[in-house]
Parts: structure tokens; C-alpha cells; sequence
């Protein structure tokens, strides 16, 4: 019997290291399960071209893989400067000018994207620029200028992006930019829309009515990486799909010695409002230039598999390093090693309490009869992925394979970990009829054996969203037929 594989996910970023005949097939061969279009670089229509890459090797290769578009977000940046860059010296005069006109930079100022950022700044705050590789104190503000003092001898080049230490910048996350890249994801058929800089539920309603009025049905992604975020986490993941763990600017903006604890936080927070939860930003980045990754980069990749996240996330090492596929490799064996040597602890009384779905407490039910009696496996049926969600926020021992009709459903199962999303067409049959068919279908992959239990949950009324609340208990049988044990 084949064994399932690695349960935590591989979100992995496309770019120019992932264009080269052949390796996006490699990468997805290697375990990536589903991949990014950054829409911060390059035009659109590279990122449409990518899309219909990745659509036609999944279904070369017979497999499920979400796609995620990454909106730019508010990222405030400096122009650039006169000769591509400068030289800054510790107590240096600087000045950012707010000013769409403001003359190509030099040694003693440079022009900023965001044109309100004097009105958010004070005489005393820290500005970062470049994650936090140059640091800037200012001293004045005037007009549209922005008076500074270097912090720290440093080289400042064209465009580099700009954070307020402790957050506190006020434009909003959707920009007129992204709304349209918006209308790009759903001409695509995205299955993932994340959000950048995010800093309130609001924002995340905005984004899914802008995608709703493009008729894309993406799960809807808040990036954390505002320290305005942190403040509003709770409404913030009530609001979204999937959270991702932004480590990059949020790392700037919160300090370096906070980051471990928030992580924490976050996937702790996102798995108690069973929403995914994606862990990112330099989790390999040694691999860019090296085809084996640091000590360092294996236990923070191990660190937050044992933390429960759903997925762990390549950018630069995927998108543009020189070993692409060695990285994806990396991860899915770092991940692999974390998860055998955790031992699954199913607490129940962390349980959500007054449930109100019946797939939830389906859910409940089924992982609770899992862990008591001995199952080899979970078999839901769904429309919508909503009862594989739920029972993926159990750590269970027993692989949750969810079978799904649409096409969009399962990519969205895609960063799920636990569940391993697959096609079945259940309409016309019975429940039952489908449990058997189901069944069938996992002995005939190697992946279910007679003489073994699985739990089975479907809907009294099949293809109807929403409508999970039958469990059965059976076993498969030695012709490989599902056999009825019980039924809830």
C-alpha cells in the first residue's frame, strides 16, 4: 500500500528561474502543490502566460495545483537616484521629497512614491528603508519635505521599499492598481487572491468585492506584515480564506525579536477561526546561491510545521535563484522530517465550543471517532472544501482525502494540509453509492487496503454546498468494496 505523501504544503513563487524549458514541470514533480504570480514584478501578461503554463502541467502530469495572484499592495518605495545609487554615512543630512516631480536623487535627498507620507511622520520616528538596511531619523517636516538624519553608514540604491518602524502609515491596501491586476486574476481563474498589507477586515471585504464584480470566486489571502495588522489580527483572519505570515516587512516594521512570537500567534489565531495558514519570506533564502540550504533555514522551515501551519512558501529561491528545483526538494523533505517526528496530540478541549454547522461538528465527530478507534484514513466528499477545512484543523495521524467534482474546489484544498484533494463526479449516486465508489477509488490508487476502517462523511443531499452531516464507519472489504460498520 503506498503511503500517503507530506501533508504540510508547498506554495511556490514563479519567475524567470521557473520559465526555463522543463522546470516547472520538475517543480511540481518535486512536491510543490501550489504556485504564486508575484504581480510586484514584470508585466501581466507574463504572469497570464505562467498561468496557462501551470494549468497545462498539472493536467499533463494528473495532478491538483492551486494558483495564488499576489497584489503589490501600498509598498512605498524611493525613486531613484541620478547614478543608480548612493553612498549614506552615519549623521548624514537626508531628505525624502513627496513629490511626483521631485529630480532624480543624490547624496542629499530622493524622491518617495507616497506623496501623503508627510502627514504620517514625525520629528523622533525611524523610517527603514530597504528591510531595514538603512535607517533614517527624522527631524523635520516641511511641506513635502521630509528632513532626516543617518542612522547608519549604508548604500541606498533606485527603489528600494520604505517602512515606519512600529507601522502607523495611513493609505489603505487596495490601490487603483491592484483592482485592476484584480480583473487580470479573474480573467486568469485564480485560485488564490492575496492582499498586501492589509491592515483591517475592511480591507479584505473590499478586495472579494472588487473579485466578486470580476466574477472570480478566489479564496481571498490577508498578508500579515503591517504592525496596524497585528493590532486588528482577530477581525482581520474572521475576514480572510487563507493568512499568510508575511515575515518580510513585518520583520521591519515590529523588530526582528518580536517576529517568533508573532508567528506564533498568527498560525495560532488562523487555526482557532479554522482558516489555511501559509508561513513566508526567507525560509530558504540561502538556496538562491547555494543547492543546499543552512541548519538554520531546516529548523525554522521544522519549526513551522510543528507550529501547525498548512503551507510554507519559496519566493526568491523559486523565482529567480539558481537552484529552483533542489530548493523545493529541500523543503518538501525538510517538512517531511518535522511532521514524522511530531507526535500528533488531537486536544479536544481547544475545540471551538456552540457550533452552529452541521459540517463542523461533522467534523468534530469524525476526528474524535479517529483518534479513538483506529482509522486509516478519512474520506469526505464536498462541494466546496469547507468539511476537509474543518477537519484539517485537527492534527490527526489518519490522511483526509477529499473528493471533489469542481475543478476550483479541489486547487482550493490545494494548501490544506492533511488533505489531499481528488476528482470524483458523485452526482446521480447515492451516498452510499458514493462511499463505495470513493473507496474503490483509494484501493484501486494503492492507497486503502481490505481489512482497514476509514470514516466517511458526505451530505444527506449530495452536490449541495454546505450540507455535510452524515458520518459512516466502514470497512474495505476483500474485494475492495466499502463495507458498512456504522452510521451517525
Amino acid at each position: 500500500m503506498s503511503v500517503p505523501p507530506r501533508r504540510t504544503k508547498i506554495l511556490a513563487t514563479l519567475g524567470p528561474a521557473t520559465d526555463a524549458p522543463g522546470v516547472l514541470d520538475a517543480l511540481l514533480r518535486a512536491g510543490v502543490n501550489a504556485v504564486r504570480l508575484n504581480f510586484s514584478h514584470g508585466d501581466p501578461s507574463a504572469q497570464v502566460a505562467r498561468a496557462q503554463a501551470v494549468r497545462e502541467a498539472a493536467q499533463r502530469l494528473g495532478i491538483e495545483v492551486g494558483i495564488l495572484a499576489d497584489l503589490p499592495g501600498p509598498k512605498i518605495r524611493i525613486e531613484k537616484f541620478a547614478n543608480d545609487k548612493v553612498r549614506l554615512k552615519a549623521g548624514d543630512r537626508f531628505t525624502l521629497v513627496a513629490n511626483a516631480d521631485a529630480p532624480p536623487g543624490d547624496e542629499t535627498q530622493v524622491g518617495v512614491s507616497y506623496l501623503g507620507l508627510p502627514g504620517d511622520v514625525a520629528p523622533g520616528d525611524v523610517l527603514l528603508l530597504d528591510d531595514g538596511v538603512v535607517q533614517l531619523q527624522v527631524d523635520a517636516v516641511d511641506g513635502e519635505r521630509i528632513v532626516t538624519t543617518v542612522l547608519n553608514d549604508s548604500t541606498l540604491s533606485n527603489r528600494k521599499g520604505l517602512n515606519k518602524q512600529g507601522g502607523g502609515l495611513s493609505l489603505g491596501a487596495l490601490t487603483e492598481h491592484d483592482k485592476s491586476l484584480i480583473a487580470v486574476a479573474a480573467q486568469i481563474g485564480v485560485d488564490f487572491i492575496a492582499v498586501s498589507f492589509c491592515r483591517n477586515a475592511q480591507d479584505m471585504h473590499d478586495a472579494r468585492a472588487v473579485a466578486r464584480a470580476h466574477g472570480c470566486d478566489a479564496a481571498l489571502v490577508s498578508k500579515i506584515e503591517r504592525a496596524e495588522a497585528i493590532e486588528n489580527l482577530a477581525e482581520i483572519v474572521e475576514a480572510s480564506d487563507v493568512v499568510m505570515v508575511a515575515r518580510g516587512d513585518l520583520g521591519v516594521e515590529i523588530g526582528d525579536a518580536e517576529l517568533p512570537g508573532l508567528q506564533k500567534k498568527i498560525i495560532r489565531e488562523s487555526l482557532a477561526q479554522n482558516r489555511v495558514v501559509i508561513t513566508a519570506t526567507q525560509m530558504l533564502q540561502s538556496m538562491v546561491d547555494s543547492p543546499i540550504p543552512t541548519r538554520a533555514e531546516v529548523l525554522d522551515v521544522a519549526n513551522a510545521v510543528i507550529d501547525g501551519t498548512d503551507a510554507v512558501m519559496l519566493s526568491q529561491e523559486t523565482a529567480a535563484g539558481s537552484f529552483p528545483v533542489k530548493a523545493v526538494e529541500a523543503m518538501a523533505r525538510i517538512c517531511a522530517g518535522a511532521e514524522r517526528h511530531f507526535a500528533h496530540d488531537t486536544d479536544f478541549e481547544k475545540a471551538q465550543r456552540g457550533l452552529e454547522r452541521a459540517d463542523q461538528a461533522i467534523a468534530m465527530a469524525t476526528m474524535f471517532l479517529t483518534e479513538h478507534i483506529g482509522v486509516r484514513a478519512i474520506v469526505a466528499m464536498t462541494e466546496s472544501g469547507g468539511t476537509p477545512r474543518y477537519l484539517s484543523r485537527f492534527r490527526s495521524n489518519a490522511p483526509i482525502y477529499a473528493f471533489a467534482r469542481h475543478d476550483g474546489a479541489r486547487r482550493r484544498m490545494a494548501l490544506m494540509r492533511d488533505v489531499f484533494p481528488m476528482g470524483y463526479d458523485s452526482r446521480g449516486q447515492t451516498p452510499r453509492e458514493a462511499a463505495r465508489g470513493s473507496v474503490r477509488t483509494l484501493v484501486e490508487a494503492g492507497l486503502l487496503s481490505p481489512g482497514e476502517r476509514v470514516v466517511f462523511t458526505s451530505g444527506e443531499h449530495m452536490e449541495t454546498h454546505g450540507a455535510t452531516n452524515t458520518l459512516r464507519l466502514l470497512q474495505v472489504g476483500a474485494d475492495g468494496r466499502a463495507e458498512g460498520l456504522g452510521e451517525l
